[in-house]
């Protein structure tokens, strides 16, 4: 089966929409023009009279398809920017009066048919162009030498105009669908590609949470062991046997970050986080036992992103998180002259680091506005939360 179709199953679905359109234009093309010639034909008796005029139907014929393909080709572009399509415009009109021309000797039946035949051949090629002259000279051109033809049968050439508009709407519209087939699917290989690039800003921001709050404990203990070690103080060995606990707890979150299945629990989130303080000599008060469940996830976010900036942009000795009427705060001194700024959230008057840039992101969809601020040693992260949840917490999770 896939050896005889191959050409139609091994194609997109835009391909054989343009494929369905371009072979119909072209049979319909053909078709009409022998059809028309082959009834004159039958219905008189002048063999040698007709020998030119089917010559020139197929020249007509096989310029008229050459021009539908370079109309198809550049579309939606301007079909005339292209020479081929220029040339097809110029040439199947010449054609189509030479068609008239050649039949002015031919009887009654043969005039006919050649007035079809010019009509319709001409109406696939134009009415794939987008200008006004072309619209209006063309048939203008065809209408005349048809009258001049068929003087005797002025109603058969209302009737091939009538056809000739017909086909330049077909054309039209099928040109119009096959754009809109073209929007869709660039559309959607738009949507797969954000949908890839949210996945990917999702997972780079729980690298950026999940390993830089454990490295950040990992340095100020390894720190602190060298310190004891010098000193030749017995608790350097327990402090080294905590920073392996850190590595390894790195190590286990790290690969469920990569299977999607890490969610944040804030109650893991506040031990990790006076574990880290008080390795690094900071005091740590917290209140945050009224904090809706609802808002445990995104109050973990907030926690573990200021008390890593209170580690890496900071020489604080103490950190005050607390939870009133639905307002979340983190709150450090030693802030100074030591705060990094690698960015600015929107609507705040101090620096902020490019992990709260992130975090005001990730916040936004759920109504949550942050707020970080420097007030000279004091720095304030401060996150005001809706009464009730507007969105998801997060980009959906895809398994790796």
């Amino acid at each position: 089966m896939g050896r005889w179709n191959g050409f139609w199953t091994r194609r997109t679905d835009v391909e054989r929409v343009e494929l369905y359109t371009r072979w119909s234009f072209y049979l319909i093309v053909w078709w009409m023009n022998l059809s028309l010639v082959a009834t004159a034909v039958g219905a008189s008796d002048y063999t040698l009279l007709a020998l030119p005029q089917l010559v020139v139907t197929l020249l007509l014929s096989i310029a008229a398809t050459a021009g539908i393909g370079a109309v198809l080709d550049v579309h939606p572009d301007e079909p005339l920017h292209d020479p081929r399509a220029r040339v097809a415009v110029v040439v199947v009109p010449v054609l189509a009066v030479l068609v008239l021309a050649v039949s002015a000797w031919l009887p009654l039946e043969g005039r006919a048919a050649a007035t079809g035949v010019a009509f319709s051949s001409t109406a696939w090629v134009v009415g794939g162009v987008r200008n006004r002259v072309v619209m209006t000279v063309v048939p203008a051109v065809l209408a005349l030498g048809g009258l001049l033809v068929l003087p005797e049968r002025h109603v058969s050439v209302l009737v091939f105009f009538l056809v000739y508009a017909l086909f330049v709407f077909t054309v039209r519209v099928s040109l119009w669908l096959l754009g809109v087939v073209r929007e869709l699917d660039v559309g959607r290989v738009a949507q797969s590609e954000l949908a890839v690039a949210e996945e990917r800003l999702r997972f780079s921001r729980d690298v950026h949470d999940v390993l830089g709050r454990h490295l950040s404990t990992i340095a100020v203990q390894a720190e602190l062991a060298a310190t004891l070690a010098q000193r030749g103080d017995e608790r350097a060995a327990a402090t080294m046997l905590d920073v392996r606990a850190a590595a390894h707890d790195a190590l286990r979150e790290a690969r469920a970050l990569a299977r999607g299945y890490r969610p944040t629990d804030l109650a893991a989130e506040l031990r990790g986080a006076r574990s880290l303080l008080t390795a690094a000599g900071i005091r740590c008060e917290v209140a945050v036992d009224e904090v809706p469940e609802e808002w445990h996830e995104a109050a973990g976010w907030v926690i573990r992103e200021a008390v890593t900036n209170v580690l890496r942009h900071s020489s604080a000795s103490r950190v005050l998180v607390r939870w009133t009427s639905g307002e979340l705060l983190v709150e450090n001194d030693g802030a100074g002259a030591t705060t990094t700024a690698t960015g600015t959230a929107p609507g705040n008057e101090g620096a902020v680091g490019s992990g709260l840039i992130g975090l005001a992101e990730r916040l936004q969809p759920l109504g949550a506005e942050l707020d970080a601020r420097r007030d000279d040693d004091c720095f304030r992260v401060r996150v005001r939360f809706p009464a009730r949840r507007t969105g998801a917490p997060a980009p959906e999770r895809v398994e790796a």
